[in-house]
């Protein structure tokens, strides 16, 4: 009952982000800029983060009058800003099973229509709010800033031999990790000041983000194409320094080693090689260890809530972190 009762609770606030997002574009002009961020935000998306910063909200105030629903969406157009210039440093050719922006217009319209988002995303930011204003709007620069570090990161991790874990833990806390921490803590800060909430509120965030970031890679290998939305092996074809990749070069001896040597060398392979790469990660046992540092992360989350359960509702918290790390795409 209680998940059923949640499932109706994330139906309804992805319907209510996704209509007032829509109804804005909409009613704005030119068509030339608006339309493609119609096409882009019609396209499919969990709005995993929206929905998380009401969560956050309602963990905090159970009797809060009026959710913060434009702070949410905020967060939501931040985080498909970042994506639409990500296809297009990728040269993605899919999202959600669809053409990437630049792909279904051209690189100019996308790169502008992503800028258009940043902009409307501070518009809403600024909507409604009632206390913390000047702390929200740091959280969500600093969030924005910290990103760019970390794609930075990435970008710079694919040009490199040589890449510890511990980078990689730095790179994703960044490009993952701080913007879900960020929207955990605007959730939090739209109703209280209480410092130690908004603090573990926000760590709690950075775990799910770094889970999250540990599952989009294991999910390139072993995910089903069309429900994640995007070809199999394609960060090993674009030789993307992933957790597994990274895990692998770790662990691999003899025939193995020399093979993912090559790749990293290479900056990737060819598509006709992607069963033969993934098929070692399977010998290596990184499946596995990608699952149990997932796990990880997941168990240090859930601690966060229950250190938090004299000051917070946690329920729906936790139905969430359930959701996400059982998530298939």
């Amino acid at each position: 009952m209680k998940n059923q009762q949640f499932q109706k609770l994330l139906e309804n606030y992805r319907s209510i982000v996704n209509k007032t997002v829509l109804d804005e574009l909409k009613n704005r002009k030119p068509k030339s800029l608006y339309d493609p961020l119609i096409y882009f935000f019609s396209s499919g998306g969990k709005r995993l983060r929206s929905i998380l910063l009401l969560l956050c909200a309602n963990s905090v105030n159970k009797e809060l009058s009026s959710e913060p629903i434009n702070q949410a969406i905020a967060i939501e157009l931040l985080h498909n800003f970042t994506l639409i210039h990500d296809d297009i440093m990728d040269n993605s050719e899919k999202r959600h099973n669809k053409l990437t922006l630049h792909k279904k217009y051209d690189i100019s319209t996308a790169v502008l229509a992503g800028d258009a988002l940043l902009a409307l995303a501070y518009e809403f930011l600024s909507r409604d709010l009632k206390q913390n204003s000047e702390k929200i709007f740091q959280e969500f620069t600093n969030a924005l800033t910290v990103v760019c570090e970390g794609q930075a990161l990435d970008k710079e991790f694919e040009t490199r031999n040589k890449v510890s874990i511990d980078e990689y833990f730095n790179m994703i806390s960044r490009k993952t990790g701080a913007l879900i921490k960020s929207t955990c803590r605007i959730g939090a800060l739209t109703q209280t000041s209480n410092e130690l909430v908004v603090n573990k509120l926000g760590e709690f965030g950075e775990l799910i983000g770094i889970a999250f970031q540990i599952q989009d890679d294991l999910f390139d290998v072993i995910g089903d194409e069309k429900t994640f939305g995007k070809k199999k092996g394609s960060d090993l074809v674009e030789g993307k320094k992933t957790y597994l990749l990274l895990k692998a070069l770790q662990k691999a001896r003899g025939k193995d080693l020399i093979k993912i040597k090559k790749l990293i060398k290479s900056k990737g392979i060819k598509p006709d090689k992607i069963k033969e790469y993934i098929n070692i990660y399977y010998d290596l046992g990184i499946i596995d260890l990608a699952k149990k540092e997932i796990e990880n992360f997941r168990q240090r989350a859930d601690l966060i809530l229950d250190e938090l359960k004299s000051q917070i509702d946690s329920e729906n918290l936790k139905l969430f972190l359930s959701l996400v790390i059982n998530r298939t795409y």
